[in-house]
């Protein structure tokens, strides 16, 4: 393939003779031009004489040139402007170059020619090896030497075989078309250095569809000349010149390249599909992304926070109860374009629910476990196992757990001595699945909101009743355990450490230190070893400062850090006391998941500690969610902890708190 190209140099008059209007110049050629291409002279062929033109218009030539042998400084010339003797546009024409050039108004030559071998360099600009020059024009230093030499330049290689095939100066004294003939195959082994595909500041590269765009557009335009060739000589009655098949020839071998740079180009854009980086919506902040989308990079919906979507399937169940609707269709209307993964997840879950007003919804269904995503990190038991915590020991629901209540130990005995024996006691931990449940009110006006900050509202609503009541149970040491309805805290039936009179930051340290004792003198290893504690006895002890007045204790913040190089859980459901708990002392089982149910019906204790139950009913106050337009959510989880050891946890009620 070929393109006819210019290259601009300073014209180097040598000599010039009136008698006859001829100019012998050199171009210098084999540096870099303005543009960084280089040409090699010795590379370059032609034909004498050459066309010379003014100013690169073809239908405007003033004479002819001769092209010496090249050398490697560059190519010198001989130029002949005719002298016209009629008046009339071509003695103008001619009067006008010779002036020019003579006088020196014009300054630079350019050689017209058709690129055969050439390589990119690392620069951004081409290095011809192999060229053919057709013609010579006398020209003013343009300030935008060639147009079409940039747009190659910014291009890569798919868009420079299409301007390849352009041919817009072909040269006019011949009058026939010059094609081009084919590039020399790869199996040369001619060496090429890969192509800068840095475009110039102001430029734009084609995308991927616009090439094969503008490619099929070629190619059609090919085929349908191609067509007519043959269709003018059948109409004729006679055969194709030479002309005609030259140029039917010229265009066949371009509809072949072009035909390869498709298929290649089809291929790397079905490669970068597969690999296509997803552009989250609303988040299209530059040209390239918009870019990126309009050529089909994957869309995907902003990510929701956890437990957004258990939250709208709530309010789906709520509304689609009160209107009769499926909640499909309520999920749709919604969020149907906001969120339509959403919408395939309650397709699928629907199946999976039972009938009846109730709704139940079951939350590892779908997507809808990330509610217990978002529910777990704000319980104490979720706290345990995330950063430098340890965990606490999970275990199955209704599976003996056989536990070491004391240590075995060992003897020194010399020879022929009898060896000791040792005792060692266990006991038994089983785990059954205990359900903590939480009623949350909110009116339908909120559940009509499709909005996010009613999303919000209701998943915080539900989330937060299941986390207060946790943190309770799981911490005051007054909650004992009921057999089937709910675990004792870990601290229950435990004495508490005798707390230090001292008070300011001494109280806190012996208090610390009084625990930590106790601690290890149960066989409790320090290193599973967390402190719990309220976010007001945090603050004060954050509070404490020496005379200096740097703080006493710098490891501990209101998330927690440390204390006394221990991690700290941080809780505002914890009571006045300090707590040191052994982690992998504590069992706990946990199905991880969350059922919701929800009425419009029904009647409620609007009370947080309600009094009546359906075995012993007692005259209360209740509040009618059907009369005050109302939707009363219940959710329910199963979960469950036990203590390995009585000694698994210490604390203290200080004195200074």
């Amino acid at each position: 393939m070929s393109v006819t190209r210019r290259a601009y140099s300073s014209l180097t008059i040598k000599s010039v003779s009136d008698e006859k209007r001829i100019i012998r110049g050199i171009a210098t050629t084999p540096t870099p031009d303005r543009v960084g291409d280089i040409i090699e002279p010795l590379g370059v062929k032609f034909t004498n004489p050459l066309a010379l033109l003014w100013q690169h218009q073809h239908d405007k030539p003033i004479g002819t040139v001769k092209f010496d042998k090249p050398t490697k400084a560059g190519i010198t010339f001989e130029a002949e402007i005719p002298i016209v003797e009629e008046d009339g546009t071509l003695r103008d024409r001619t009067e006008e170059a010779w002036q020019s050039i003579k006088l020196g108004l014009v300054r630079a030559v350019s050689i017209g020619f058709r690129a055969m071998e050439y390589a990119f360099l690392d620069s951004g600009g081409i290095h011809f090896t192999k060229t053919e020059a057709y013609e010579l024009s006398a020209v003013t230093i343009p300030a935008q030497p060639d147009a079409v030499m940039t747009s190659i330049k910014n291009m890569d290689a798919a868009g420079v075989a299409i301007i390849k095939t352009f041919d817009p100066n072909a040269p006019a004294a011949t009058g026939e078309l010059q094609r081009p003939t084919k590039t020399a195959p790869g199996a040369t082994g001619k060496s090429t250095t890969p192509v800068n595909l840095r475009p110039k500041e102001g430029t734009t590269m084609k995308t991927l569809a616009e090439q094969i765009t503008a490619l099929e557009a070629k190619r059609a335009a090919h085929a349908a000349r191609m067509e007519a060739i043959m269709q003018k000589s059948a109409d004729e009655g006679r055969s194709t010149d030479q002309a005609e098949q030259e140029e039917f020839d010229g265009l066949s071998d371009d509809v072949e390249v072009i035909d390869g740079d498709l298929k290649r180009l089809r291929a790397l854009e079905k490669a970068k599909a597969a690999s296509a980086t997803p552009i989250v919506a609303n988040q299209i902040k530059t040209a390239e992304l918009g870019t990126a989308i309009r050529t089909g990079v994957a869309l995907e919906p902003a990510k929701l926070e956890k437990g957004i979507r258990f939250a709208r399937y709530a309010k789906c169940i709520a509304i689609a109860t009160k209107t009769n609707q499926p909640i499909t269709a309520v999920a749709e209307t919604l969020y149907g374009k906001a969120d339509p993964e959403f919408i395939e997840i309650t397709k699928a879950a629907v199946s999976a629910m039972t009938t009846g007003n109730t709704g139940q919804l079951v939350g590892n269904i779908g997507g809808f476990a990330d509610f217990i995503e978002f529910l777990t990190p704000q319980t104490i038991i979720g706290k345990f196992g995330t950063g430098s915590i340890p965990s606490l020991s999970k275990i199955p629901f209704r599976t003996p757990i056989i536990g070491e209540l004391s240590e075995a130990v060992a003897q020194w005995v010399g020879e022929g001595n009898a060896k000791p024996l040792t005792r060692t006691t266990y006991g038994r931990t089983t785990l059954d699945p205990l359900k903590v449940a939480a009623i949350a009110v909110q009116t339908m006006e909120l559940i009509r909101d499709s909005s996010p900050s009613s999303d919000v509202l209701i998943r915080n609503a539900l989330a937060k009743s299941i986390v207060t009541r946790l943190d309770l149970t799981f911490l005051d040491p007054a909650v004992a355990a009921i057999a089937g309805i709910r675990p004792g805290s870990i601290l229950n039936g435990i004495a508490p450490v005798a707390p230090s009179a001292a008070t300011g930051a001494d109280g806190v340290r012996e208090d610390a230190q009084k625990i930590m004792a106790a601690f290890v003198t149960a066989n409790n290893p320090l290193t599973s070893g967390v402190w719990l504690m309220s976010g007001l006895t945090a603050l004060k002890i954050i509070g404490f400062l020496n005379p200096l007045g740097q703080r006493e204790f710098p490891g501990l913040t209101l998330q927690g850090g440390t204390f006394f190089d221990l991690p700290v859980i941080v809780s505002n459901y914890v009571g006045d006391y300090l707590t040191l708990v052994n982690a992998e002392d504590i069992h706990y089982g946990d199905e991880g998941g969350i059922e919701v149910a929800m009425s419009t019906e029904a009647s409620l204790e609007m009370d947080s500690a309600p009094t009546h139950d359906s075995d012993t009913p007692t005259a209360v106050e209740l509040v009618s969610m059907f009369q005050t337009n109302s939707v009363a959510f219940r959710a329910e989880r199963t979960i469950s902890w036990a203590r390995r050891r009585p000694t698994a946890a210490a604390y203290v009620v200080p004195a200074w708190n």
